[in-house]
């Protein structure tokens, strides 16, 4: 049967949000529910997710979802999901089943890539490098229009490397999810952010918080800012020599600190391998949206499912 909208789910920690997209990318319905702790119960509830939504737009979608991990092409089994009951489990196939389809899945990362490429800030770039600086710290590759998966699916995972030129005082770092230390999402993630300053300054703030003081002026938010500032302007510089991407698009909560756009690009250039550094820097034009609209991306218009 040939889907006539395309639907995307965003699969998360906290919660699971759907979306559906009309054929010029404009999304026409929206819906959010919370992911369940226990593995079948967040398969019935994305399920019951998907259902509903099509019975309020009245047509069989296609189904892409965006998953904070992959499924591993040597055992068919999701890995690298840390915070929802996935891991070790055959989702696309058992979410297929109930919903007698066939899935694509990607990393959550690739999608929000694959949406800033296709229709939003980075449009019309051959190579795109998307950045989530959220939660945790993720990355996901797109080149000519086209996500980049790799032979272990864990293309653009950059947070997971060492943090680049790391300084005496940053080694050897914060313990990471992954179980090494001083991984670069220890550093440059929201969390990361928040737990250096408070380990610094002998608080308990959140990100929003320093980021909200250090525009205020308070010295100590801004000095923890210019310190991520450069952090930042090194793990980028490590992709622009490994990748050369046309654009970097931040996403996350850290996108919205808009400082960021300004100063980065400033500082990486002593770390770039090149005379002069062309990558653009940018916010997203989608926001939040880019998982769910990455992930409706993953199929065309009309394809068979």
């Amino acid at each position: 049967m040939k889907a006539e909208l395309r639907m995307g789910v965003d699969i998360g920690g906290t919660k699971l949000e759907a979306a559906v997209l009309d054929a010029s990318g404009d999304i026409i319905a929206r819906r959010r529910v919370a992911t369940p702790e226990d593995y079948d119960a967040a398969v019935a509830a994305l399920a019951a997710l998907v259902t509903g939504m099509e019975s309020e737009v009245g047509t069989r979608c296609s189904v892409g979802l965006g998953i904070p991990g992959a499924i591993s092409p040597a055992t068919g089994l999701v890995k690298n999901v840390y915070n929802a009951p996935f891991n070790g489990k055959p989702l696309d196939r058992d979410l297929a089943q109930r919903l007698h389809r066939p899935l694509r899945v990607m990393n959550d990362a690739n999608c929000f890539a694959l949406s800033e490429a296709t229709d939003g800030s980075a449009r019309g770039q051959k190579l795109v490098f998307g950045v989530i600086v959220g939660t945790g710290c993720g990355g996901g590759i797109v080149l000519d229009g086209k996500p980049l998966v790799g032979a272990n699916a864990i293309s653009g995972e950059w947070g997971h490397n060492p943090l680049p030129w790391a300084g005496d005082d940053e080694r050897p770092g914060f313990a990471c999810a992954c179980g090494k230390l001083g991984c670069i999402e220890t550093f440059l993630s929201g969390t990361g952010f928040a737990a250096h300053h408070n380990a610094r300054y002998g608080t308990g703030l959140q990100a929003h918080e320093i980021a909200t003081r250090a525009e205020a002026g308070d010295a100590d938010a801004a000095a923890t800012l210019a310190i991520y500032e450069n952090r930042m302007a090194r793990a980028l510089a490590g992709v622009i020599n490994l990748l050369d991407p046309d654009a970097i698009v931040l996403g996350g909560g850290m996108s919205n600190v808009q400082s960021l756009y300004r100063q980065v690009p400033r500082l990486w250039g002593q770390w770039v391998f090149s005379d002069r550094v062309d990558t653009k820097l940018l916010p997203p034009r989608f926001g939040d949206s880019s998982g769910v609209r990455g992930a409706a991306w993953l199929w065309p218009i009309g394809a068979e499912t």
